[in-house]
């Protein structure tokens, strides 16, 4: 690779312009102290050189427009060759045998000054001293040595980067579920050279003056991901001393609003106040409290539970237990812990076991003994309840879902249900979520917002082909038709595209 300003990188030094030209072969050893070489004028004391030594030139090496040119990531990059490893018998190795007494040391003195540095570069005299004689080097943007100018064979100096560890693909393919290799399912991924304080003047430019540039504020959330978009908050204060979240209430209106603000949320904070919403809002969203519990991981609702008692003073258990009641206050009091089984192994034997229990406490039992499935839907693993309700297929001929909606009634057969189809298959779960939020008269848009906010970045791509294989048209039309507006192309942009 060349660069401008950069002399070629041969893993040797550049010929030079002037009337001394690079000796071929390195530095042959010479009886004597410092070796004089062909085109070099003896020195009248070997070491070190004098006046003439290197020819200097007009101001040193000529100054490129704007120094060096950086490259990516700071630092020269490394060129082929560098300094070629000393070989037997040339500079700066031992003399040749036989040379010896008052030549011999000061040739030993000389390797030992003169040796390559760690950092790459070969010295001239004393690092950062010029030679006597010799003019002092220019500085020059980027060097690794204020005394001398970057070389491109010359190694980058400062701390070697680590190497990246080694993947054991056997291993990976062992014990990761098979859902890791499907790779990224999000729509929204983070935008490379994301700058907060850059970021944040563009939104303070879209809300200053009169009138709002909304469009500007579509393109810059909507290309960004969840982690770039949330410190932009703390950069706006840092920056212009007022809050980014009370600056866009004042700007935006509606959904569009609502849209914006649930997007400048970390996702666990999100999923809190959602929660808080469902439970002090006008009515229950019993929905949505199984919507959010149910497809969050063990983690994630640990840290929303810790979150929601910082918020709002009270634990999310609480919270549960004052707003409902009965078998299904205990699925979600159950949910709410966060002490799922979260092993990928699936023992065949006991997934019967679970699958018999079921049976005997639904259809095999006069009643219905919820305990039994409030047990087992809560405290199984996702995989292993995937094996459970396909025993309970092949054992009653019927699906799981049917037996609970022949069994149970009310918030504890929606709830049973909600947790079963999450388990199932996750993103149809949420094809169908946003399905009935835009089906009918009039759109639920906070559970429009709410899945689209927080599974941009999670599977998103997966719920647009359940969408499309479900119900026969693109999650993208289905929004287009039912929204409009600024909230429609934010709403696009999480969607990522049509299918």
């Amino acid at each position: 690779m060349s660069y401008p300003g950069y002399p070629p990188a041969g893993g040797s030094y550049p010929p030079a312009s002037g009337p001394y030209q690079q000796a071929p072969g390195g530095y042959p050893p010479q009886p004597g102290a410092y070796p004089p070489q062909a085109g070099y004028p003896p020195q009248a004391s070997g070491y070190p050189p004098q006046a003439g030594g290197y020819a200097p030139q007009a101001g040193g090496y000529p100054p490129q427009a704007g120094g060096y040119p950086a490259a990516p990531g700071g630092g020269f990059p490394p060129q082929a060759g560098g300094y070629p490893a000393a070989q037997p018998g040339t500079y700066p190795n031992m003399p040749p045998a036989g040379q010896c007494g008052y030549a011999h040391h000061v040739t030993r003195l000389i390797n030992v000054l003169c040796s390559v540095q760690p950092g790459g570069g070969m010295p001239q005299g004393y690092p950062g001293v010029p030679a006597p004689g010799q003019q002092p080097m220019p500085v020059y943007p980027g060097a690794p040595n204020p005394s001398m100018p970057g070389y491109g064979g010359g190694v980058p100096t400062g701390p070697t980067p680590p190497a990246a560890p080694a993947v054991n693909v056997r291993h990976c393919q062992l014990h990761q579920p098979l859902g890791a290799f499907k790779g990224y399912r999000g729509t929204i991924k983070d935008f490379p050279g994301a700058d907060p304080l850059r970021d944040v003047e563009v939104l303070r430019k879209a809300m200053k003056g009169f009138g709002t540039d909304e469009n500007a504020i579509i393109e810059l959330l909507g290309s960004r991901s969840n982690k770039q978009r949330v410190p932009l908050k703390a950069a706006y204060k840092t920056t212009y001393g007022k809050d980014l979240v009370s600056d866009l209430k004042s700007e935006l209106r509606g959904n569009f609003e609502s849209l914006v603000l649930a997007m400048l949320k970390a996702p666990a904070h999100f999923d809190a106040s959602e929660l808080r919403e469902a439970i002090s809002g006008a009515g229950t969203d019993e929905a949505c409290l199984i919507e959010i519990l149910s497809s969050r991981s063990n983690a994630e609702i640990r840290e929303i539970t810790k979150i929601y008692k910082t918020e709002y003073g009270k634990s999310l258990e609480d919270a549960i237990s004052g707003d409902t009641s009965g078998h299904f206050r205990r699925l979600l009091v159950s949910l709410s812990q966060g002490n799922r089984d979260e092993k990928e192994t699936v023992d065949i034997s006991m997934a019967k076991q679970d699958a018999q229990k079921l049976h005997a406490a639904g259809e095999n039992k006069v009643g219905t003994d919820e305990s039994q499935f409030n047990a087992i839907l809560c405290a199984r693993s996702k995989p292993h309840l995937r094996q459970v309700f396909h025993e309970y297929q092949q054992m009653c001929g019927k699906d799981i879902e049917k037996s609970i909606c022949g069994e149970m009634s009310g918030n504890v057969e929606s709830g049973m249900v909600a947790v079963v189809k999450c388990i199932k298959n996750t993103p149809a779960y949420f094809a169908e979520r946003l399905h009935k939020a835009m089906q009918g008269a009039g759109t639920k848009d906070r559970t429009l917002i709410r899945i689209m906010v927080s599974r941009s970045e999670v599977d998103m791509l997966d719920i647009r082909q359940e969408y499309l294989r479900l119900y026969g048209k693109s999650l993208y039309t289905a929004i287009s038709g039912d929204t409009s507006g600024d909230y429609k192309k934010l709403l696009l942009k999480l969607c990522g595209g049509s299918d």
